[in-house]
């Protein structure tokens, strides 16, 4: 049978397309995700701020936030960033195509292997937790390493649920429906915070911390849990047997190899960073994990939700012409740069005001408030390009080019690696084993007495974000014409960010001796004002687009 002809079953369309689900505009898809991952990072941030306020920046706060990252490698290496490279195209273009019943197929295939392979990974991480906590947290002894193995016991069949929940968010992006799936983790985090709730003035330290860990497990569960009734519905045609025969599954395998070692390049970038914060003073792993925290923000809310958004459609136009990939690719950034870029200026200029807000509570105090504000700083010089860099991966995975992103990951993590071991030792000695490093340049300079050594990790991430930048661009404009956003645009939405961050400030004087989460929110609520009143005047496109959507919702209300 011709390729791309539908078979007589396969015709169970919902639209006038064999196999097609309603195509919904890529903004109003953006607008999707971006209000699922906007409800589940606010209620993230809660979680962090009740990690926060019951183990400040010290010991447990370093094992919980270690032990939360270490068993992420199956997660991240089978998870989203590989099916966005390999599956989710290939089954697209299938439900493009409105070959369904092979779609079915590729989907239950995919399915049966994920689950056997995070299965089996899942109980190696638990029986080689000790080997795994000496590897990864060599500066962990005592306590601090029983309780990291205790922890990650735990934690390594969580990652196994989130891998299938990772599978389920591919099933429905790929029908357009992109709401729940970011939604899901909610549950996860939720349920981490009513562990915390339910044991954190019954349980010491110790047994809180298996209590959150156990509370992970369950909302883990959770998250997969409340996507599964949906892709049963959207998705009749499933079967976990026999897709493996099938050309897509074929196909999809030969994408995920590079997608898999480009992610596994990637987490072993995470790691060399988990390892190198494990030597520095106690707090280090967690003050990094709170910067995190708000420098992904962004990231997640509209780098990723474009991208999201944008990969399906980038699929099914794969065959088109070369220049309705680009104008795809070109809007999308423009977008991310129109709402990353302000967050960007908001960090450097106000940051200490959302991390005293969200952060300073219970243990966590004003020291902690300046050098948490100052890796976020360090962090938020390559937010821009971290963010572009999810649309140009889009892209090339649209294209069917999972090496080309792989490779450059690998250029990236290296350069970050480096990068970030010198500039860490510039702040900060460090000991391994009867050896001491001596700190270099920076020695001297500390926030009440704290190193910055977490301070020069953030900044080899930032040179590494930018590399990435770099090197994805020039092949990507080499393919298909200039995808960058513009001096003009860039420039004016420098300048609308630079005149909200003043407003700002001014709200921040304004607010003076009000609670520290009160400040924040009017300090946030100003910006945000003045930046789209600012670049509507300056002509920004996206700022009149947001501002007549806003408008009509306002009339629509009203009337």
């Amino acid at each position: 049978m011709p390729a791309g002809q539908a078979r007589p079953d396969d015709m169970n369309d919902h639209s006038g397309h064999p196999g097609a689900t309603p195509p919904r505009s890529s903004r109003l898809a953006a607008v999707m995700v971006g209000s699922g991952i906007l409800l589940s990072r606010l209620i993230g941030l809660v979680r962090e701020r009740v990690i926060a306020t019951y183990f400040g920046a010290g010991a447990h706060a370093d094992v919980l936030g270690a032990g939360l990252r270490l068993p992420n490698v199956l997660q991240n290496l089978l998870g989203e960033g590989t099916l966005s490279a390999s599956f989710i195209p290939v089954y697209s273009e299938l439900l493009g195509q409105g070959r369904t019943r092979e779609a079915g197929r590729l989907a239950g295939a995919m399915f049966a292997l994920l689950l056997a392979i995070a299965g089996a990974i899942s109980l190696l991480g638990v029986l080689l937790a000790p080997l795994l906590v000496s590897v990864f947290t060599p500066g962990f002894e005592g306590e601090r390493r029983e309780l990291m193995i205790a922890v990650v016991r735990i934690l390594f069949p969580m990652t196994g649920v989130l891998v299938l929940s990772a599978w389920a968010l591919g099933i429905l992006n790929s029908h357009r429906h992109f709401f729940v799936p970011y939604f899901a983790p909610v549950l996860w985090n939720a349920a981490i915070i009513a562990a915390f709730v339910a044991f954190g003035s019954r349980l010491d330290a110790n047994g809180l911390l298996m209590a959150v860990a156990w509370g992970a497990l369950v909302g883990g569960l959770l998250q997969f849990g409340i996507q599964l009734p949906w892709v049963l519905r959207l998705q009749r045609q499933m079967r976990l047997s026999g897709g493996w025969r099938e050309p897509a599954f074929r196909q999809a395998m030969r994408n995920a190899g590079p997608a898999i070692l480009g992610r596994g390049v990637v987490q072993l970038g995470a790691y060399v960073d988990m390892i190198l914060a494990s030597l520095l003073a106690i707090g280090a792993v967690a003050r990094l994990r709170y910067a995190q925290t708000l420098y992904v923000l962004p990231i997640s809310l509209f780098g990723m939700s474009v991208a999201a958004a944008e990969l399906p459609e980038l699929s099914r136009q794969r065959q088109g012409a070369v220049e309705a990939l680009r104008e795809r690719t070109v809007g999308a950034v423009r977008r991310v740069a129109f709402l990353v870029v302000p967050c960007l200026v908001a960090f450097v200029l106000l940051g200490q005001v959302f991390v005293a807000g969200i952060y300073q509570a219970g243990e966590f105090g004003a020291a902690d408030v300046t050098l948490v504000w100052l890796i976020l700083v360090a962090y938020s010089a390559g937010l821009p390009a971290s963010a572009s860099s999810r649309i140009y991966q889009s892209a090339f995975f649209a294209l069917r080019d999972t090496k080309t992103p792989a490779r450059v990951a690998g250029l990236r993590v290296l350069t970050a690696a480096v990068a970030g071991a010198v500039f860490m030792l510039q702040f900060e000695s460090v000991t391994v084993g009867t050896m001491t490093i001596p700190a270099g340049l920076f020695a001297d300079l500390r926030v009440a007495g704290l190193p910055l050594g977490p301070v020069g990790l953030a900044l080899g991430a930032c040179a590494g974000a930018w590399l990435e930048w770099v090197l994805l661009h020039r092949v990507l404009a080499r393919r298909i014409g200039p995808v960058a956003v513009g001096a003009g645009g860039f420039t004016r939405i420098l300048v609308a960010a630079i005149i909200a961050a003043t407003a700002g400030h001014v709200m921040q004087l304004a607010a003076s001796g009000f609670h520290p989460l009160l400040t924040a929110a009017l300090v946030a609520g100003a910006f945000g004002l003045v930046y789209l009143a600012v670049a509507t005047w300056l002509g920004l496109d996206e700022a009149r687009a947001f501002t007549k959507a806003l408008l009509r919702r306002v009339r629509r209300v009203s009337g």
